[in-house]
């Protein structure tokens, strides 16, 4: 079905940087008709490069990758009619996304609780910041980093006897824009219901702390503070990455003891599946050092790509750790669609794939401001009306 299944859905995204963006451009993706708002001197990101995607170097490609799919409009929130305009794009909204750092919205005249709530009943606002509102850090600003610290993920990554490291993506921020999406839609659905809309409250710190299964809830279990464990697994064996005398390095999740079977028998030692030190993942965890003394030789030994499918073939989950490129040119991965063009666009394609709706074809993200005109005189500005915003500085 064309058009995407969130078609008909209108949504202000007053967001900047990452989890806002990239949660309104996943509802852009299905569908949704979704305006963003920038300030005049643009979403910061816009200038996060290089590499930019354009000769003025206007358009970064960290800015590209998240909001693609979007009108642009350009507003000065810190000039009052620049608000009165934005009041009269959420009355035709039904969700508004913002990152603003907590408090903003409300000195602006804008918060949820104290004037939209009661203005616009049905709204679905969604709020993202760094560690909520309140409590001893609310209203406190976020950033991804400083948030795996928080949380404790940069605790368990790492090698065991290296330094604590950040994860090399934003998953803090990607995690929190993934829950926004989710929040949005389930205040959508239970909408339908009540007929009113709701606060989704999304924070960075609630993030990072739901991403830190299995560690979390081993601890809770055992009282034992979790530790770097570098590309091993925690609590299976062996479930790590291994050298090899050609093509790199490979990852082998040998998680059951079927799997650990196959392998050692790929590995033309099918004896150590017998040894009562591995016969079972608990006894391969405790013997863990004996083990990986016995593997790596028979690694070092081989192909990455050849063990890899003979591997793949009996059943062990295993891959050659792939560079960026590599990863984004594997033949699964282009089936998959999840590198996609438009002329000159290039992206990474929607992960979500529904079997009749269809998300919408990809649209290079907008010059800054390329909508405003065409987004208020749908909305009954005049010519007239635009001049005097010009003219108050409300563009900027």
């Amino acid at each position: 079905m064309s058009g995407g299944a969130l078609r008909g859905l209108k949504v202000l995204d007053l967001s900047r940087v990452l989890a806002g963006p990239l949660c309104t451009q996943m509802l852009a993706d299905h569908g949704a008709e979704v305006i963003k708002v920038e300030p005049p001197a643009g979403d910061e990101t816009r200038r996060w490069g290089p590499p930019f995607v354009d000769e003025e170097q206007t358009t970064s490609a960290y800015y590209q990758g998240l909001n693609r799919n979007k009108a642009n409009v350009v507003l000065d929130l810190k000039i009052g009619r620049a608000r009165e305009v934005v009041l009269d794009l959420i009355a035709d909204a039904d969700v508004v996304v913002e990152n603003f750092k907590a408090g903003t919205m409300e000195r602006w005249g804008l918060g949820y609780e104290s004037h939209l709530a009661a203005r616009f009943p049905r709204l679905v606002y969604c709020r993202i910041t760094g560690y909520g509102v309140d409590g001893p850090l609310g209203g406190e600003p976020g950033y991804d980093a400083v948030l795996q610290a928080h949380g404790g993920l940069m605790s368990v990554n790492g090698e065991p006897d290296g330094d604590p490291l950040r994860v090399g993506v934003p998953v803090v921020d990607i995690t929190a824009a993934h829950q926004a999406f989710a929040g949005v839609l389930l205040a959508l659905a239970e909408r339908t219901v009540s007929g009113r809309g709701q606060l989704v409250d999304i924070t960075l710190v609630d993030a990072v702390v739901s991403l830190m299964h299995p560690h979390s809830a081993a601890h809770l279990a055992s009282g034992h503070v979790p530790v770097r464990t570098g590309a091993a697994h925690p609590t299976v064996a062996p479930y790590q990455v291994f050298r090899t005398a050609r093509g790199g390095s490979l990852f082998v999740a040998a998680a059951s003891d079927a799997h650990f079977a196959a392998l050692t028998e790929v590995l033309g030692r099918p004896d150590l599946a017998g040894d009562e030190r591995f016969l079972r993942n608990r006894d391969r965890v405790e013997h863990r050092a004996d083990l990986l003394a016995l593997l790596d030789p028979l690694f070092r030994a081989r192909d990455a790509g050849e063990l890899a499918e003979a591997l793949r073939v009996r059943g062990v989950p295993a891959s050659p750790v792939n560079d960026v490129a590599a990863a984004l040119a594997a033949p699964q991965v282009r089936h998959r669609r999840m590198v996609v063009s438009d002329g000159g666009y290039r992206g990474i394609g929607v992960p979500i794939k529904l079997s009749r709706s269809a998300p919408v074809p990809p649209r290079a993200p907008v010059a800054q401001g390329a909508d405003t005109e065409r987004v208020l005189a749908a909305r009954g500005y005049g010519v007239e009306d635009l001049a005097a915003l010009r003219e108050c500085g409300a563009f900027g």
